[in-house]
């Protein structure tokens, strides 16, 4: 019998699109980043139930809003999330291919442009996925 965690249960691709547009540029360059490369690996045809379940588990705990560091701390906030999420993407890292990077690539540059985002500056995200 397979158990899910509450923070696989919490992902959701609708959740974690509107904690990212809310969050971006608080949780910062970085954050978004690994969260996308998530994101896009779980769409992958070929990385298998386990490696999906990591991913939904790591992107949960990300859009949770109860977790060790509350994430409205500015930039400590989100240290959390980023371990778990840097986890997450070492554990499934042969399913981040080009393609995933190459998706990651253009949201972030739409979003972020060329330039590092400060946590206190204004994102404007309206697109979804």
């Amino acid at each position: 019998m397979i158990q899910h965690n509450e923070y696989e249960e919490a992902f959701s691709e609708n959740s974690f699109w509107r904690k990212l547009k809310k969050y971006a540029a608080t949780a910062g360059r970085e954050v978004v980043e690994k969260a996308l490369l998530l994101f896009y690996a779980a769409q992958e045809e070929k990385a298998p139930k386990w490696a999906k379940a990591t991913i939904a588990g790591a992107l949960g705990y990300f859009i949770v809003p109860l977790d060790a560091i509350a994430d409205i701390t500015p930039a400590v906030g989100y240290a959390d999330d980023l371990g778990v999420l840097a986890l997450a993407i070492a554990a499934v890292a042969t399913y981040i291919n080009e393609d995933v990077r190459a998706k990651t690539a253009a949201r972030m540059t739409s979003w972020f442009g060329d330039e590092p985002v400060k946590p206190d500056a204004a994102t404007s995200i309206d697109d979804d996925g």
